[in-house]
């Protein structure tokens, strides 16, 4: 049954409405026209209606009347009701049911009176016209039937053989082939085909069989043709079947399809006159064998795209080679043997492109337009088509243009008038092209053009509503772009212009969409079609030859080659490349200098291979061992930076491809921007800059660029223009410093994880290297207001962006620096004066106006209680000077200007250089020579106008609110230690700084506690840095040490440049600082012991890093102490212990660890080279002092006294005092760590500054002593130290006596701890021995003979481990001797806590030394508790004495000073007599007490418990008590072994000559230490 069309609502209110609708229907149908398939739907109708009958739901009558109606509105109407009648005839004899075949017979009976009998008789069954009563009898109606048929089909009357009636053929054909162009018109044609068809009896099928073959011999008569066709036969079948039969003829072998006959079958299917499924079944080959032959194709092309890959002998690499060439002739010479293509063909021709498009769709993609003739047939109305929108918007300027021919088809494609005119047919025929297109090249520039105007267009388009229009545009264009302009152009061989022409559109579209548009070209195009598998082969092929003869010499003809194959292809060539530099990057030079032939598109490709290669998931991008970044990313960074200096590539998608992958917390590709800021902007960043670079980088930009780093990158202006213009232009400038910056702090975090230490400190190097070099770049590129715009304010930066400190400030730093300078341009023009002064002041005006916002600015970094200390000023200040505004460098400006002027003199003399290019070079060299002076000029005047303001700003820079060391703690927390590994030059500004607040004689800083800090412990600041950290740390400490060892090295520098400075008080008074007053102040001599103690500290910390055994604590020491080699170490007993510590590191990483192995050996061969100017420890400061009587310490010795190992004689006088006493028992311990004595001196004290007030109470106290008289101190003298001295001396005797035994034991243990250098010295020395005892006097430790050696390095496997921080310069010790000394110790410290001045002495060096480094370093024992707690009651007693002589008058202790003095030289002049006189027993009594005394420094209370201040006044008095204490103690030395009698004899006469020398000396040092009180 037909489709259900009419409503039921018309069958129930059929009367009503339903009658009418129903005629209304069938009305509009009837003025339809529509080729017949109007007739459907009136039959449709018709048969609905009466099927309503038939179901009885419609009375017979209105249906009747109403079909009644219908006959008048066409003339076939009965024959369509009576095929209604018969189609309903069939389906009611089928039914069972009677009701409904009455119904029928019913309605055909009515209708009888309008449809014709003979109609009725034609259609319907024989039965039913019985039973209507049309026919008497079905039986007799049959029969009749039977006879007219065989009358009819059996019996022949026409002819359709030419034979059988040629005379009617003949005057057929005459009348078909008569001339056309006059009146002859194909109606009259077709009436005379009537009659001949009537005259002769031809056959109608083969006449129009005639007719065809006509027309194909006259094809350019198709409207006469085709409408005599359609005149003469409308019926579609029977001309397909005729045109089927014909085509059929042509499918035998060795026959070819005319042209001709594709053609009319074109024109009848365009014309509409065949149907194109009714003769695409007559078309050969089948469907199934296309789709199997292009899957042939397919396999084909891998099978040689393998071949081309894989390794084959040359000889037969040619045979396959011509065989594969012969095929492919062969293929394009054979025209196809294809019917459906031929059909295609002939469509496309005559522009039907509705049937063309249907072919097409039969066949696999892109197979119909494989060949050739039909490509081009394709692109030929394409052309047609564009025609008229190319002339108006595509054709450049000044070109006419060629003229096309329109079709004289009015059905073909309407030409495009406008951009939507596109989408209608032509986007369509571009994709159906695809690769293809390349077959016409002119096309190809055409659409090219096309797609420039329209981005013209859409990128002016603002209006809403043509917006989506416009979008949707794009889009189309874009996959035009995809699927047909980038395949098209890999098949087109080397066409640069065409290259050039799709960059012009491509450039218009954003970066996102070309490289999408590129990665789709790479991955996917060549997999689409067998051509371009075989293009992808032969380039690679072509590509591995070029890349194996590239070198430097060929680049120019290589060059070519690469660009003549980048051209149509530039992917996979770029791919190959990679991958090679991927391998050697040696050809990362060679490769960069071949690419200058490619073109624009070309570059804009390379940039997005490189950042796929960067991409690539499958690439590890760290080496196997997990500590190194991998040489491909290295390489692949290098060549960044290379071609994108040197060649116009777009940088933006590089940049945010580096931007993403912080993002993403992967910071292994900022190698990536390193490379390329360095290369593009000439800006190096690198930590082993020389000293002379350094100090170029203070200067201006024109000085960096010249002396500032290693390699000239001339000519970065462009480039560096570049990079800032995509920086700018796509936002990411501030985006890449915040990630940098956050990232940096999150490396360990992030990226951590479970990689190894040395990598992450790396990643952390990078992230902060390429972050200056990037800050650096952005503050010498930007101008001031791009500068400004986009770096927001500091407490933006670090609350809201959570940029680190440093960073924040590295960032804001220019733009305060611009905005200051502008302001002061602003105010000099405001007001015209030339004075000098005006201008300083102006310079002033301008900082405050742009620094009082920041100052308030950065009180919301750090928590209100910071501020108590340091001022916002002074915190701003430090952070945003540099060392450009502290210091010129002269001396780098004229060695610049000095190579310049020696390079005009090399050119002047050098006749090879031709005249012009001389006066270039020479103009060059002097125009930088002047802009060198100019620089140089400028920067003077600046740094005077800033040194101005930071005079006039000190004196609010620190508060006195809190003690000295809590403001010098938060100095170095916030502002030194940050900024001091930031960058080499913020390391050098940060010890300049300190240097230059010290000669501001800032009030409330102190400079000797900072540099104590700085100086005594850097293990944790070392152990925590990071690789490059640590070169900047050395740095910093190496500008450090340059000015204390400037200070040390003369004493005329050191008063003019420490002396009545504020930041050298010893004594910090509570209403201010009195700079006058010299006994305030830390003398020369005093200031070299503290010097000494510096080093000292740096030895300590630098052996225990070195004795961890961790790699971090290892190299990193190794790499700070290679940059204090200038400096440090400069005393002999150091640089041996640390010698001795670096060849053991040598030893036991040869294999281990060779980067340490190699940092190691590299230190040791620069120490060696460094120990000719290396003295002695008693000529870098003089140990030995003149003795005094009971002057405390504190005003003498200063805070630095405890700066020195324990030093010291043997020799004691009974009227010593217990100080004295005590100071001796230290002085045996001769080197013992002085660290312990600071770390108990700091634990007495409390850290609040209460020492200063207790040292002044000591000045008080000394009055008291003197007082006391000489007889008590002799009784607390003989307490103390006689009776102890005894004890030990029997014990050692014990010890003597078991030696033997132990030394041979000794020498079977081959394993020992690493000896010192001193106890190397003297193995190596045994013969001069004496002299070596002599100068253990002096501090150097040395054992007497061998057998000690052995006993002590036996007994020292037992305190292996407890030694390791200071194993260098401690002496291992034998337990029982230890544990004997230190019951001694504590009862002559028991004794002698009790002087007051030792109390005042302590207090006073807590100002250097209450650090919380220092206490974390030491042992804390039970003994040195003891001394705390007996030190707190003596200082309450001290505070009672105090309130007793607050009114006592200050005349009256100067006058008593007076009078001591004149006694200690009085006792000084008997000391030197009583020297000249010693006994065999004395010498021997000295020798002995030297050499345990370095036993006994392995104990710790010795050195731990008494201050250093009382061991100097105990070496400054022992010499006047050497006479009773050796008569006291006669007994015990002549037990002593004969052995060393005799060596002492043969010491004698050498002993008298050194005691008369350092008699002077001590003279000497008594007048200075006088000269000091």
């Amino acid at each position: 049954m037909a489709t259900l069309i009419l409503p039921g609502e018309w069958i129930k209110n059929w009367e009503k409405s339903g009658k009418h609708e129903f005629v209304q229907l069938c009305k509009d149908l009837t003025e339809k026209t529509d080729h017949g398939r109007e007739i459907k739907s009136m039959q449709a109708a018709l048969y609905e209606l009466c099927w309503q009958v038939v179901q009885g739901n419609l009375k017979l009558d209105l249906v009747t009347s109403v079909l009644g109606e219908m006959m008048e509105l066409r003339d076939d109407m009965p024959s369509i009701l009576a095929d209604v009648f018969s189609i309903l005839d069939l389906e009611t004899s089928a039914l069972e049911e009677k009701i409904k075949r009455e119904h029928y017979t019913s309605l055909v009976g009515a209708c009888v009176f309008f449809v014709p009998e003979v109609i009725l008789k034609e259609r319907l069954d024989p039965d039913t016209l019985e039973t209507l009563g049309l026919i008497k009898q079905a039986h007799q109606f049959n029969q009749k039937i039977v006879k007219i048929k065989t009358k009819l089909f059996y019996k022949q009357q026409k002819f359709n053989l030419l034979r059988e009636e040629n005379e009617g053929y003949a005057k057929l054909i005459t009348e078909l082939g008569q001339d056309l162009s006059g009146s002859i018109t194909s109606h009259l044609v077709l009436e005379s085909i009537k009659s001949l068809i009537g005259c002769f009896n031809l056959d109608p099928n083969r006449v129009l069989d005639i007719i065809l073959e006509v027309y194909e011999s006259r094809s350019d008569q198709d409207e006469f043709f085709l409408s005599l066709i359609k005149s003469y036969m409308c019926e579609p079948l029977t001309l397909c079947h005729i045109l089927g039969f014909k085509f059929k003829f042509y499918q035998e072998p060795n026959e070819e399809t005319p042209k001709s006959l594709y053609h009319i079958a074109a024109a009848l299917l365009h014309h509409n006159l065949i149907e194109l499924e009714d003769i695409y079944v007559h078309l050969m080959p089948v469907d199934a064998t296309i789709v199997e032959e292009h899957k042939r194709d397919i396999t084909e092309a891998k099978q040689i795209a393998r071949k081309l890959v894989m390794v084959v002998l040359p000889s037969e690499k040619s045979e396959d080679k011509d065989k594969e060439k012969e095929k492919e002739e062969e293929k394009n010479d054979k025209p196809p043997d294809n019917q459906k293509l031929g059909l295609l063909e002939a469509l496309l021709r005559i522009g039907d492109w509705h049937h063309a498009q249907s072919i097409m769709d039969q066949m696999p993609p892109f197979y119909a337009t494989s060949h050739k003739a039909i490509a081009l047939a394709l692109c030929q109305l394409v052309h047609l088509t564009v025609d008229p929108l190319y002339r108006r918007a595509g054709l450049p300027k000044g070109a006419r243009g060629r003229v096309i021919q329109p079709l004289r088809n009015k059905r073909a494609p309407r030409p495009a008038e406008s951009f939507e005119d596109l989408r209608r047919d032509i986007f369509s025929m571009m994709c159906y092209l695809g690769p293809h297109l390349s077959h016409d090249a002119i096309l190809f520039a055409k659409i090219v053009r096309l797609g420039k105007a329209f981005m013209k267009e859409y990128q002016s388009e603002n209006r809403p509503d043509a917006r989506d229009k416009m979008e949707t545009l794009l889009s189309c264009f874009l996959s035009i772009a995809d699927q047909v302009l980038l395949p098209s152009l890999s098949l087109m061989e080397c066409n640069a212009c065409m290259s050039e022409e799709v960059w012009g559109l491509f450039k218009l579209f954003p970066y996102q969409h070309r490289y999408r548009l590129y990665g789709q070209w790479k991955n996917e195009t060549y997999t689409s079609h067998p051509l371009l598998v075989k293009v992808k082969a032969q380039t690679v092929e072509r590509a591995k030859y070029i890349m194996k003869r590239l070198t430097k010499e060929n680049v120019k003809q290589s060059g070519r080659q690469i660009g003549k194959l980048s051209h149509s292809n530039p992917t996979i060539l770029f791919d190959y490349m990679l991958s090679q530099i991927q391998w050697y990057d040696n050809l990362i030079v060679p490769v960069v200098d071949s690419l200058k032939y490619l073109t624009s598109l070309n570059y804009d490709v390379l940039a997005y291979c490189i950042i796929e290669a960067l991409a690539n998931p499958e690439k590890e991008k760290m080496k196997h061992d997990d500590t190194t970044i991998s040489s491909w990313l290295q390489s692949l960074a290098c060549l960044c930076g290379a071609v994108f200096r040197k060649y116009p590539i777009e940088l933006a998608g590089l940049l945010q491809y580096v931007t993403n992958q912080l993002k993403a917390g992967k910071s292994f590709d900022l190698l990536i921007l390193k490379e390329v800021v360095q290369k593009m902007a000439g800006i190096e960043i690198t930590d082993e800059m020389t000293s002379e670079q350094l100090e170029a980088m203070t200067g201006g930009e024109q000085l960096k660029a010249e002396g500032g780093y290693f390699g000239q990158i001339r000519n970065t202006k462009k480039s560096s223009q570049r990079l800032k213009d995509a920086l700018l232009d796509h936002e990411l400038a501030l985006p890449l410093c915040l990630l940098m910056a956050q990232q940096r702090n999150g490396v360990v975090f992030l990226e951590g994880g479970e990689k190894h230490l040395k990598l992450v400190g790396h990643l952390y190097d990078q992230c902060h290297d390429t972050l200056v070099q990037f800050g650096g770049f952005l503050a010498s590129n930007l101008s001031t207001e791009d500068y400004i715009k986009r770096v927001p304010s500091i407490d933006i930066l670090c609350n809201q962006f959570h940029t680190p400190h440093d960073a924040a400030f590295f960032l804001s730093r220019p733009m305060y620096a611009h905005q200051i300078l502008s302001k002061y341009d602003e105010l000099k023009k405001a007001e015209k004066g030339n004075r000098q002064q005006q201008k300083v002041h102006k310079y002033v005006a301008a900082c405050e106006q742009v620094m009082t916002p920041v100052h308030e600015a950065v009180m919301s970094l750090h928590p209100a209680r910071v501020w108590d200390d340091l001022r916002p000023q002074f915190y701003a200040t430090f952070w945003s000077l540099t060392m450009y505004d502290l210091a010129v460098p002269h001396s780098a400006y004229d060695r610049e200007v000095n190579k310049l002027k020696v390079q005009i003199k090399a050119i002047e003399e050098n006749p090879e250089i031709p005249m012009n290019k001389k006066k270039k070079e020479k103009e060059r060299c002097t125009a930088l020579q002047e802009k060198l002076q100019e620089e140089e000029k400028k920067q003077l005047e600046h740094v005077q106008r800033v040194l101005h303001r930071l005079k006039l700003e000190k004196d609010n820079w620190l508060l006195a609110k809190s003690t000295k060391n809590e403001t010098i703690t938060k100095f170095l927390q916030l502002c030194l230690f940050p900024r001091c590994i930031f960058s080499s030059i913020d390391a050098v500004y940060c010890a300049r700084f300190v240097e230059l607040v010290h000669q501001q004689k800032t009030p409330n800083f102190c400079t000797l506690l900072c540099y104590d800090r700085v100086f005594s412990a850097i293990i944790y600041t070392v152990a925590s840095c990071t690789e490059n950290e640590s070169h900047r740390y050395g740095r910093f400490l190496c500008c450090m040490l340059e000015t204390v060892t400037r200070w040390h090295s003369d004493r005329a520098i050191y008063e003019k440049e420490c002396v009545n400075y504020p930041g050298f008080l010893t004594i910090f008074r509570a209403t201010g600082f009195d700079g006058g007053n010299k006994a305030d102040q830390l003398d020369y001599e005093n200031f070299r012991h503290v010097v000494h103690k510096w080093h000292y500290m740096l030895t300590k910390a630098s052996v225990h890093c070195l004795e961890t055994g961790d790699y971090t604590h290892i190299r990193n020491i190794l790499i700070v102490l290679t940059k204090i080699l200038p400096c440090y170490p400069k005393v002999l007993n150091l640089g041996q212990a640390l010698e001795c510590r670096v060849h053991k590191i040598c030893l036991e990483e040869k294999d281990k660890r060779p980067d340490l192995y190699a940092l190691a050996m590299g230190y040791s061969g620069r120490l060696k080279s460094q120990k000719v100017h290396m003295v002695p420890e008693n000529e870098f400061h003089h140990k030995e002092q003149p003795a005094r009587s009971a002057t405390p310490a504190s005003q003498q010795n200063g805070p630095g006294s405890t700066g020195k190992p324990a030093t010291g004689t043997s020799k004691t006088d009974e009227g010593m005092s217990e100080d004295g006493e005590r100071g001796k028992d230290k002085a045996q311990g001769t080197t013992k760590p002085v660290n312990k004595a600071n770390s108990a001196a700091a634990k007495v004290t409390t850290s609040n500054g209460n020492g200063a007030l207790n040292s002044t109470k000591a000045v008080k106290e000394r009055d008291d002593k003197d007082k006391s008289g000489k007889e008590k101190k002799e009784k607390k003298e003989k307490t103390a130290g006689g009776t102890p001295e005894t004890k030990a001396e029997s014990r050692r005797e014990k010890l003597r006596d078991e030696r033997p035994g132990k030394e041979e034991r000794a020498a079977r243990e081959g394993k020992e701890k690493t000896p010192k250098a001193d106890r190397e010295k003297a193995k190596a020395e045994e013969k001069s021995s004496k002299d070596d005892k002599a100068k253990a006097g002096n501090g150097e430790p040395v054992e007497p003979s061998r057998e000690r050696d052995a006993i002590k390095e036996s007994k020292s496997k037992e305190k292996g481990d407890r030694s390791a921080v200071t194993g260098s310069i401690k002496s291992p010790v034998p337990k029982s001797e230890s544990a004997e000394s230190e019951r001694d110790h504590k009862r002559r410290k028991l004794d002698s806590h009790s002087s007051p001045s030792h109390s005042s002495s302590v207090k006073l060096i807590c100002h250097l030394h209450s650090s919380p480094q220092d206490n974390s370093n030491e042992p804390k024992d039970s003994t040195s508790k003891h001394h705390a707690n007996y030190n707190s009651v003596t200082r309450s007693k001290s505070r009672e004495r105090e309130t007793e002589k607050k009114e006592s008058d200050s005349t009256q202790g100067r006058s008593k000073e007076k009078k001591e003095e004149k006694e200690r030289k009085e006792r000084k002049r008997d000391h030197t007599v009583n020297e000249q006189e010693p006994s065999l027993e004395s010498k021997r009594r000295k020798d002995e007490n030297g050499t345990n005394s370095s036993k006994n420094s392995k104990s710790e209370s010795p050195s731990c418990d008494s201050p250093l201040s009382a061991e100097k006044e105990k070496t400054k008095r022992s010499k006047s008590s050497s006479k009773e204490k050796t008569d006291s103690l006669k007994p015990e030395r002549t037990s002593s072994g004969g052995k060393k009698e005799s060596r002492h004899d043969k010491e004698k006469s050498e002993k008298k000559e050194k005691r008369d020398s350092s008699g002077k000396e001590e003279k000497k040092h008594h007048k200075s230490s006088d000269k000091h009180r």
